[in-house]
């Protein structure tokens, strides 16, 4: 029995050979890799979709702690305590001395 005729008779050429898996392997390898509805692409997509979402509740949340501050800011106490607090606003005849702590370790 020759070379030839003992590859022939492999599992794996018969397989191989066979032509819908012929066709089977390149469509799949297009599919995966080179068509503009790749998987790769539909990969990268799922992710983008996932950080727009995480930005969505990000914003959702910034909106309802806005919505607290503006419903605290209604009192008029608490608006003077906000202004000095952000703005660094102050009454008449009042000083303000602004305290920064370091935050950097010393070595």
């Amino acid at each position: 029995m020759s070379l030839l005729e003992r590859i022939k008779k492999n599992i794996f050429y018969k397989f191989f050979t066979n032509i819908f898996v012929m066709i089977l392997i390149p469509f799949i390898i297009w599919m995966i890799f080179f068509d503009e509805n790749s998987f790769l692409i539909h990969k990268r997509f799922d992710k983008e979709i996932e950080e727009l979402e995480n930005s969505v509740n990000f914003y959702k949340d910034k909106i309802e702690e806005d919505k607290n501050t503006i419903k605290k800011l209604q009192d008029s106490l608490e608006l003077e305590r906000f202004a000095r607090e952000q703005y660094l606003m102050k009454k008449e005849n009042e000083e303000i001395y602004l305290i920064e702590f370091d935050t950097i370790p010393k070595k």
